[in-house]
């Protein structure tokens, strides 16, 4: 123990003498000087070279809680209250896909309901055609002329009103100033009944899904019923031709003007006593007026 105070006291003389410490230069320190002094924990640590400010305490940053981030929490709020939908109405044009503003649109949406057409089964009179009739004319006609079926002639070209009977019809259209791209012309069956007889009410029943879609597609102005069976069918009207023709009716809010069919004007052409084609002429005369079109002077 005394051995290590001897080394101790020469380290502390080495350390003043080389200018490690402050304090003065008084030559070696005596034994016994250091031997009789209490020995301190710190003593064998030497003095630093240099006085430095002590670092910042870390209890600011550790301890103290962070005040300038906010809280994440979501403020309360009350719940937006939005507007209703506007509502805004489709274009015209595009409604329905059955029943198109434009002729392109309306011819095809037809070529559909034909091909349902031709592929028909629902009734007899399936099985004894030649083929199916459609129409013919404009889509987007104002007038409308509406038959109760097609005849012989009509199941063999698969047109309405081509025999002689629709010849007087394309007559009649012509004397009104009108030509076949301004009329649009159907059945309300589309298969030749046999022997040119009235279609019965279950075929015209088959059929009439057909003729409505038709007619929406259409969507005449006015439509012309050409005879009693025709008439009486749309109108759901059992009165005689007499006392329905000459006289507004009306379907699914289209006028209907009924007259007499071409086929029924040709069988008394040659009565004297028949005044059935001054009465055609006269109802459409009616229909001219309805449309907004000049009346002409009856020709042929």
């Amino acid at each position: 123990m005394l051995q290590l105070l001897r080394d101790l006291g020469a380290q502390l003389a080495w350390q003043r003498d080389a200018g490690l410490l402050d304090t003065p230069s008084q030559g070696p320190l005596p034994v016994a000087s250091v031997v009789a002094a209490p020995v301190p924990v710190s003593v064998s640590a030497p003095a630093p070279a240099r006085a430095e400010p002590p670092p910042p305490a870390p209890v600011a940053v550790v301890a103290a809680p962070l005040v300038s981030a906010p809280p994440t929490v979501p403020v309360p709020m009350a719940d937006p209250v939005l507007p209703e939908p506007v509502k805004v109405p489709p274009p015209a044009a595009v409604v329905t896909p059955i029943a198109p503003a434009n002729f392109e649109g309306r011819a095809g949406a037809l070529r559909v309901i034909q091909e349902e057409v031709r592929a028909c089964r629902a009734c007899k009179l399936a099985p004894t055609r030649t083929q199916t009739v459609f129409a013919r004319g404009n889509p987007d006609a104002r007038l409308c002329f509406i038959g109760e079926g097609p005849g012989a002639d009509e199941d063999r070209t698969g047109l309405p009103f081509v025999g002689v009977a629709g010849q007087l019809l394309d007559r009649i259209i012509a004397a009104m100033r009108l030509t076949e791209d301004q009329v649009y012309i159907a059945n309300i069956v589309k298969c030749r009944p046999p022997n040119n007889r009235v279609p019965y009410d279950e075929e015209m029943s088959a059929c009439t899904p057909f003729l409505l879609r038709q007619l929406e597609v259409v969507k005449p102005e006015v439509i012309v019923a050409l005879g009693k069976t025709a008439a009486g069918f749309l109108l759901e009207d059992k009165s005689t031709m007499t006392t329905m023709r000459g006289r507004w009716h009306s379907w699914k809010g289209v006028p209907v003007m009924p007259t007499w069919h071409p086929s029924y004007v040709l069988r008394v052409r040659d009565d004297p006593k028949s005044t059935a084609r001054a009465e055609v002429w006269t109802d459409m005369k009616l229909v001219l007026e309805r449309l907004g079109l000049p009346v002409p002077s009856p020709r042929g």
